[in-house]
């Protein structure tokens, strides 16, 4: 790990104007990727500066229904919160899905909509990347490409983003909100917020230089039935291959994302329109376009047996 200097900032604001004062300057929270990272020199960051105090650690009910979940609040007790159980079910059970109950206690929110892939040649600094080293190739493509994506990928990049919070996030559509150096801030619609990797596929999100995450907000409750299910090659602490995250109203009609499979969540406005016609008419739309490589290929009968499980128990009750 490189020497660094490290700062606690005492409001979102001054932290963002930090950040964009510093060149090479990260936000840390919990840690539980940039710390991984930094030890293995991925990420080499100057200065380190801490957000913990900036007390956006709450979880509130916001005007018309749903909630307003800090950056900071931590995934253990996200998952937890009996309105996230209750209304938010598809979120609760894909934080649950993902990782161990010792990293839940310390990840955050706005940390794990930031995660970055967990493709081994952006994590082998031996193997070019353009993720890791933009413009040096993508060792993936033409590499071991089992995990990778089959939807959304580009010549430069074909890495998957590893967030199972975020593929609930999607499906609810939520909002994240963020302040800027000068104070500004925006609210960016989690459909933008990921971006697919074209040409660029280092810049993995809509935030500008200094922009802080301060919180997420939720839309009033869907209702319906809602299920996260993650098909991973073990039972536990694994990312997953493929994941389903569904909500299915009483009339038959509801949304459907997916995980595992690009470079952010997929979600794809037809395939909602087509659930009422089964699983297959949903399946066809959300996985029009893929290319998968010779290794990735069964991601596509993957997801259509899950996605065919899924809405099958749903059925079931």
């Amino acid at each position: 790990m490189r020497a660094f200097t490290y700062q606690r900032a005492s409001t979102p604001v001054e932290a963002a104007a930090i950040a964009a004062r510093s060149p090479g300057a990260r936000f840390i929270a919990g840690g539980t990727n940039l710390l991984d990272l930094m030890k293995l020199e991925i990420e080499t960051p100057q200065h380190l500066i801490d957000v913990n105090a900036l007390a956006l650690d709450k979880i509130e009910a916001v005007p018309g229904g749903g909630l307003r979940i800090g950056a900071l609040v931590r995934n253990t007790d996200l998952a937890a919160d009996q309105r996230v159980r209750r209304d938010y079910a598809v979120l609760s059970r894909a934080l649950l899905a993902g990782a161990s109950a010792q990293l839940r206690n310390k990840a955050t929110t706005a940390g794990n909509l930031l995660q970055r892939t967990r493709c081994p040649y952006f994590y082998d600094t031996n193997q070019p990347c353009n993720k890791r080293q933009p413009g040096s190739g993508c060792s993936a493509i033409g590499g071991y490409s089992r995990n990778h994506a089959i939807l959304g990928a580009s010549d430069a990049c074909i890495a998957t983003h590893p967030s199972d919070m975020a593929v609930a996030m999607q499906l609810l559509d939520a909002t994240v909100e963020t302040v800027r150096p000068d104070g500004v801030t925006r609210s960016i619609p989690i459909a933008e917020f990921h971006r697919l990797p074209g040409n660029t596929p280092h810049v993995e999100n809509a935030l500008v230089l200094g922009e802080l995450i301060t919180a997420v907000t939720l839309p009033k409750p869907l209702g319906g039935v809602h299920v996260y299910r993650k098909v991973r090659d073990r039972a536990s602490y694994a990312f997953a291959l493929i994941s389903v995250a569904a909500v299915v109203l009483p009339d038959g009609s509801g949304r459907v994302a997916l995980g595992g499979v690009a470079h952010k969540p997929w979600r794809v406005p037809a395939a909602d329109a087509s659930l009422p016609q089964g699983a297959r008419a949903v399946a066809e739309q959300l996985l029009a376009g893929a290319k998968p490589s010779a290794e990735s290929a069964f991601k596509i009968p993957l997801v259509q047996r899950t996605l065919a499980s899924v809405l099958a128990d749903v059925k079931k009750g």
